[in-house]
Order: structure tokens, then C-alpha cells, then sequence
């Protein structure tokens, strides 16, 4: 499906995920954003919002409504859950895409994802038009969907780290410990005092253990991987910092592979793949490494007289984790080059 350029709508333009969508269509060359919408801020324009943004965008937030996004060839939903479930039947009707970055669609299981959400799921019709956007696993999938399941930051960096051994049979998929952590713009934009500066700065902590939204999310999709029940435990840490994600995954080898044959296997595995980097054997990725960008990097070990396997994963939680993801969807549904409007290099310092 080319074409010269994609009209592009945002719904809940206001957080810090939609203006990460503004920031990198600036920067894509087929893209056109006609629609920017926001119920709390209608009228006020973007610029005066996000002045990093000034000069680049003359636009100002409407009311969403389905008459304006029906005139957009992609809609992309940067909204609390519930929100693009609400407008998918009008819009998938006109004929257009639709991407959500929320978890409207991201969970198979309807009666999970109620039990988890609690709302009730609207849209079950559509599920059969749904696609789960992580393109390294489901790229065939994205480019005939109606409908886009953005992943969650976490089961981004943990899923891409468990993909090459789960493909290759080498891992006891009932027994995998994933622990995540996450800068505190995960959170959202909205006013929270748990995370004010004086609250989260200088420590460290874990949330979510007793369950966390991603946790059903991560085990539908890697029952799908693996093609067999799985045992998935997941524990979220917030750090001290603004963006960035680092998920250091655990399992159990079913094999001898040494060091060198698992080294060999990541690079062969993601070789063609260009938003992930398999990192040189002995080195360890960081978050500063992918600040600002869609790269998603990281490195995998067995530690010495152990049959364990470590992978270590970074991505950038806004981009990789959500706005760089859904734009990488979006080329690929359109049918334009994969990595339009995401070369950004990551910022250092």
C-alpha cells in the first residue's frame, strides 16, 4: 500500500508519548499530521504546549471527533485505555488504520484483559483485524492488520531479549524471571506525587509484584512465541531517572550452548533487523545508549558454571517503548522504508 503521504491523526496529543509522536513525524518525509486532538486542551496550539515544537507545527488541538480522524489514513491513539476501543468500529469502517498505544488491544484473552483492565472490552469483533506491533516477531502480521496493538515498553525490551531462544528450543520456558526498570517518565505526564523529585530522586524501588498490567500481556504473547504454556515472572523497578528502560531476563538452558554459540545465535537472530543491536561479546548495553532513539540494544551471557542464560535489553521506554515502535508500525502498514522519520542517534551525554 504506497503512497506519497500518510495523513496522519493523533488522538491525546497532550502526554509525553504523543509528543514524542510529533517529535519524530517532524522528522518523516511521507508523513502529514492533520489532526492533533485533546478534550482538555482544545484550541490551544501545540507550540505553545511543547515550545521545542515552535516553527514546526502550526497546529492546535481539537475536540476528537470521528468526522475529523475519518479524513486521516492512520489514527494513532496516545490515550488512556478504553479511548481508541471507543472509536474503532467508525473509523476501521472508514478505512482507517488504527494504532493504539495504549493496551485496548494488546491481550488475546478478553476475559484476561477485562479481569486486568477492568472495563469491558468492546470490541471483540475486531479482534480478528488486530496485529500485536512488535515488527521483529509479528512483521507479517502488522502489514495486513486494520488494527495495531502497540506493546508496552516492558514486553518490548523483554520479549526482544527472549526471542532468539525462544525460536531456537534452547530455554525451559516454564521457569523465566524478568526484572525490569524503568525512568519515571513511564509513569505519564499526569500529577502524581510518588513521583515528584523529592519522592523518587536518590532511590530505587520495585513496584507492581504482586501484578503488573504487562505481566498477562508478556505471557499471552510468549505462549504465542513458544507455542506452549509458560511460566513468566516479571518484577517492575522506577529509578531515579527521565527516560530510559534496562530488562535483564533469566532462564534456564535446555542445552550445552556455550558463550560463543549463544553470542553467534543473537547475531544471526536480529542480523537483518534494524532497530536491534546485539552488542560485542563482553561489553554490556546501557540506557544512554538508546536515550532518543528507536534502537533497541543488548547482550547476552551464561555465566560460568551455571546452565543459566542472562540477556540484558535497553530501549528508550517513549520511543522504542511507544512513539518509535508505533511509527516503525506505521511504515510498515503504508509500506514505506522501516526506518522513515527513526534515524535519530541516541544523545550522549
Amino acid at each position: 500500500m504506497e503512497q506519497t503521504t500518510v495523513k496522519i491523526g493523533i488522538v491525546g496529543g497532550t502526554g509525553y508519548t504523543g509528543v514524542e509522536l510529533l517529535r519524530i513525524l517532524a522528522n518523516h518525509n511521507q508523513a502529514q499530521v492533520v489532526a492533533i486532538t485533546s478534550r482538555s486542551e482544545s484550541g490551544v496550539k501545540v507550540a505553545d504546549m511543547y515550545p521545542n515544537l515552535r516553527g514546526i507545527y502550526d497546529l492546535a488541538f481539537s475536540e476528537p471527533t470521528v468526522e475529523v480522524l475519518q479524513a486521516c489514513d492512520v489514527v494513532f491513539f496516545a490515550t488512556p485505555h478504553g479511548v481508541a476501543m471507543s472509536m474503532a468500529h467508525e473509523l476501521t469502517a472508514a478505512g482507517v488504520k488504527v494504532i493504539d498505544l495504549a493496551a485496548d488491544f494488546r491481550i488475546n484473552d478478553l476475559a484476561v484483559w477485562s479481569k486486568w483492565y477492568g472495563l469491558e472490552h468492546t470490541c471483540e469483533d475486531l479482534m480478528p483485524q488486530v496485529a500485536y506491533g512488535l515488527p521483529e516477531v509479528f512483521r507479517e502480521q502488522v502489514k495486513q492488520a486494520n488494527i495495531i496493538a502497540n506493546p508496552g515498553c516492558y514486553p518490548t525490551s523483554i520479549l526482544l531479549a527472549l526471542k532468539p531462544l525462544i525460536d531456537h528450543d534452547l530455554i525451559d520456558v516454564s521457569d523465566i524471571v524478568a526484572d525490569g526498570k524503568s525512568g519515571v517518565s513511564g509513569a505519564g505526564r499526569g500529577a502524581n506525587v510518588a513521583m515528584l523529585g523529592a519522592e523518587m530522586s536518590e532511590s530505587f524501588k520495585a513496584y507492581g509484584v504482586a501484578g503488573h498490567r504487562h505481566l498477562p500481556e508478556m505471557q499471552d504473547k510468549l505462549m504465542q512465541m513458544a507455542e506452549q504454556n509458560i511460566g513468566l515472572t516479571f518484577v517492575p523497578h522506577l529509578v531515579p531517572m527521565i527516560r530510559g528502560m534496562e530488562s535483564s531476563v533469566y532462564a534456564n538452558l535446555k542445552t550445552d550452548m556455550g558463550q560463543d554459540q549463544l553470542q553467534t545465535l543473537f547475531e544471526e537472530c536480529y542480523a537483518d533487523e534494524t532497530f536491534v543491536d546485539v552488542m560485542p561479546a563482553g561489553s554490556l548495553p546501557e540506557t544512554r545508549m538508546v536515550k532518543g532513539s528507536n534502537m533497541c540494544r543488548m547482550a547476552v551471557y551464561r555465566p560460568p558454571g551455571s546452565n543459566k542464560v542472562v540477556v540484558t535489553s535497553v530501549i528508550d521506554n517513549l520511543v522504542k517503548g511507544a512513539a518509535g515502535q508505533a511509527v516503525q508500525n506505521m511504515n510498515i502498514l503504508f509500506g514505506l522504508p522501516e526506518n522513515s522519520g527513526l534515524n535519530q542517534v541516541a544523545l550522549l551525554p
